[in-house]
């Protein structure tokens, strides 16, 4: 239609830019509705592009694989609290000592972990072998570590990191949260983590 468009062309650019937005949004939305109703297995590029209303074709070009889908899936889920660690209040924003920071964190974390269990066992599954270059995972390992190493300096703060982040495991837990007890794995692991720094030497 004449009034969408603009000289250069800049309008065009605009509505794919649009357009695109809408299908990755379709996208993880049909994502999100296949997990629920089946787990990960449930989740295909063509069960999603059909639900989604959008060609195989812009699925795959767009995320790749199944665990593109699920990676994007889940670093929408915790784009909140990445955005909270750089710019929001202390503790969970800078300014709070190390120790208040990584409890904190792992509040934040562990609050996403009990609210997407199914998802976190799906992109455990589907990014096995390339686990440890998810963005979300890196996003969440660096931010640990350096809190970590700025509390205790003497201790493997990388190593320390991967284990923490290792206990996030979706079928863990949905086996140890009770119905009464929603919070129990955050809780946790926030003593975990403060067990295994014990006090600064």
């Amino acid at each position: 239609m004449p009034e969408n468009r603009t000289e250069g062309g800049r309008s065009g650019r605009r509505v794919e830019r649009a357009d695109a937005a809408r299908n990755r949004h379709a996208v993880l939305r049909a994502t999100e509705q296949l997990l629920a109703e089946g787990g990960g297995d449930h989740v295909s590029l063509d069960r999603v592009a059909a639900l989604a209303g959008v060609g195989k074709g812009t699925v795959f070009r767009r995320f790749g694989s199944r665990a593109g889908l699920l990676q994007a899936l889940l670093e929408e889920r915790s784009r909140d609290l990445r955005d909270a660690i750089m710019t929001g209040p202390p503790p969970l924003g800078p300014g709070a000592p190390a120790r208040e920071r990584l409890l904190a964190f792992l509040e934040g974390l562990g609050a996403i972990a009990e609210g997407n269990a199914i998802l976190l066992a799906a992109h455990e599954q589907a990014c096995a072998e390339d686990k440890y270059d998810d963005p979300s995972y890196r996003s969440w390992h660096g931010h640990l570590s350096t809190l970590l190493a700025a509390e205790r300096p003497d201790l493997d703060a990388d190593f320390l990191a991967h284990a923490i982040l290792a206990v996030f495991d979706g079928d863990l837990i949905r086996h140890v949260t009770p119905p009464d007890d929603p919070r129990r794995f955050t809780r946790s692991v926030q003593e975990m983590a403060a067990a295994l720094i014990g006090d600064s030497p």
